[in-house]
């Protein structure tokens, strides 16, 4: 792809090239070239050509024929340039061998480093990435490894799942053998005959046919195949509480950034009211009515507003450094926050997000509650073991000596089996089942414990964070119009700075206070989200 651009007056016509001046752009470029009137100086500006093939070159070449003027920059550009007019230069004396010399080496240095040149040009920084928190989110549900990892175990409990059901179901099969069978006479029956053969055989016997078999009574089989779809439910809910878990992290780290993205545009005004007050100090004090201590005091003020500034940039590109490893992108892709504005609002938060509701939604009970079930299914299918079992099976086959002299023959068959002595295992593996079963009722009690905890300290957080920002903008308000009332009084000459730098300093903490604030009261809203099992539903839809 190339780019031409025509900038023409009266007594100029200057072709700017950007891009690659192969030999499908050669005719184009020439046209561009050759429009240019009689008389007309011409100028061929080649700062932005990254690749020139050999049909470039030889456009090159006649232009600078043409009386134009080639301009590069960089050593493979320049040394292409030095070679186009090298082409067209007399080698009559020695000075101009020399000249011509310069220019093959010339054409080397360029050989050697266009290639470079043109991968540099191939590789542009990509662009800003503007990020939404429910792209983010989004992002990450889609990429996060984890994520993919419960995904995978929820496909292979649902194929556990199907494996257990057809224990349950008839299976039949179809199938063919040939076999030789040779044997002793004396040995099969025991005692040597004397007027059989020592041995039988070889007969060949050929068959082929279906065989079927069916449990008809099997409890066992009947609550593992239930027991394996509760498994698909604990899989299912370990899967959303992984996302939840995931959406967590990202989030935090997005109000993160968002905090830090905050810190640095309260630190630009800070240092931008910083100058201004520096500025007024040094003109009054070259008025003759400030003092040399008042100009110090401001610019003191001012290289500490200048830190705060850098260390805010720095936090903030951490806090991004942090988001782009969480969603998995291309370290070298810069992330914007398309949501920073949104920092400074505080929405409301959805009344239903109750320990009752919490109860209801949370994933990590929901494990525990389809785990309980699966237990207990487990311990009846063991006890089941003790129960009777009826099963039938057959086979219809066609048998013969020969393929020619098969005759149809069948065998059906009913299987009915009871348990005597099992040496206590099924006692045991009721007792293990039992055991389990009580161990996850205590991890269940002590979430549903920690989920009320977690429920009403995000209330409460939350109810604190509300009336920590209302303070906090009341108090960056008063802190703006004490800034102004005390540069007023000392552009007055009324007192001096000291009362502008204390005012400023109340700024600060009045910024930071309320960013603190936001913050956390976005924090205690996704937290409250979390506790209630709903941070997937609210970020990412």
């Amino acid at each position: 792809m190339l780019r031409i651009t025509v900038h023409e007056n009266d007594q100029l016509m200057r072709l700017e090239l950007a891009g690659k001046l192969r030999a499908e752009w050669v005719t184009e470029t020439e046209k561009a070239w050759q429009t240019a009137g009689t008389g007309k100086l011409i100028q061929v500006d080649l700062t932005k050509v990254t690749a020139v093939d050999e049909a470039g070159r030889a456009l090159l070449r006649a232009m600078v024929r043409g009386g134009a003027s080639l301009i590069a920059e960089g050593l493979a550009m320049s040394a292409l340039v030095e070679e186009c007019r090298c082409g067209e230069a007399p080698s009559a004396s020695v000075g101009q061998k020399e000249k011509h010399t310069g220019g093959v080496a010339g054409i080397l240095l360029a050989l050697v480093l266009l290639p470079a040149a043109r991968v540099h040009a191939q590789e542009p920084q990509p662009q800003p990435l503007r990020l939404t928190l429910r792209d983010a989110v989004n992002i990450a549900l889609k990429q996060n490894p984890q994520v993919a990892i419960a995904n995978l175990n929820l496909a292979e409990s649902q194929e556990s799942k199907t494996i257990a059901r057809a224990a349950l179901l008839p299976s039949a099969s179809l199938g063919a053998s040939q076999s030789v069978d040779r044997f002793n006479v004396s040995a099969l029956l025991g005692t040597r005959v004397g007027f059989l053969p020592g041995h039988a055989g070889p007969f060949w016997t050929t068959e082929a046919g279906p065989s079927f078999s069916a449990p008809l009574f099997d409890l066992t089989l009947l609550e593992r195949w239930r027991a394996s779809k509760e498994n698909v439910r604990a899989n299912q809910a370990q899967q959303t509480t992984v996302r939840e878990e995931n959406v967590e992290l990202v989030v935090s780290q997005y109000l993160g950034s968002l905090r830090a993205a905050a810190d640095v545009t309260a630190a630009e005004a800070r240092l931008e009211l910083a100058k201004a007050l520096l500025d007024l100090a040094s003109d009054q004090q070259k008025s003759g009515v400030g003092t040399r201590i008042d100009t110090l005091r401001a610019n003191v003020q001012y290289q500490n507003e200048r830190q705060r500034l850098s260390d805010a940039e720095s936090n903030s590109n951490v806090a991004l450094y942090g988001l782009s490893r969480l969603l998995n992108l291309d370290p070298r892709q810069p992330i914007e926050l398309a949501d920073a504005e949104s920092f400074f609002e505080t929405p409301a938060v959805g009344s239903d997000q109750t320990i009752a509701s919490a109860y209801e939604q949370r994933p990590e009970l929901k494990v525990i509650l389809a785990q309980i079930k699966q237990a207990e299914l487990e311990k009846r299918a063991a006890s089941a073991e003790r129960l009777p079992k009826l099963s039938i099976n057959g086979d219809w086959t066609l048998d013969g000596l020969t393929p020619a002299t098969m005759v149809p023959s069948y065998q059906m068959g009913a299987s009915f089996q009871v348990p005597l002595f099992t040496g206590g295992r099924i006692h045991a593996e009721t007792a293990t089942a039992d055991l389990e079963i009580k161990k996850l009722q205590q991890s269940g009690q002590d979430l549903r414990s920690q989920i009320a905890q977690e429920v009403k300290t995000a209330l409460s957080q939350l109810d604190a964070a509300r009336v920590a920002v209302e303070a906090a903008g009341i108090g960056v308000t008063e802190a703006h119009e004490e800034v102004t009332q005390a540069e007023d009084r000392f552009r007055a000459g009324v007192t001096n700075n000291i009362e502008v730098i204390t005012a400023q300093d109340d700024l600060a903490r009045a910024n930071d206070n309320q960013i603190a604030a936001l913050y956390g009261y976005n924090q205690a809203r996704a937290d409250l989200a979390r506790a209630t099992g709903g941070m997937e539903a609210l970020y990412s839809k």
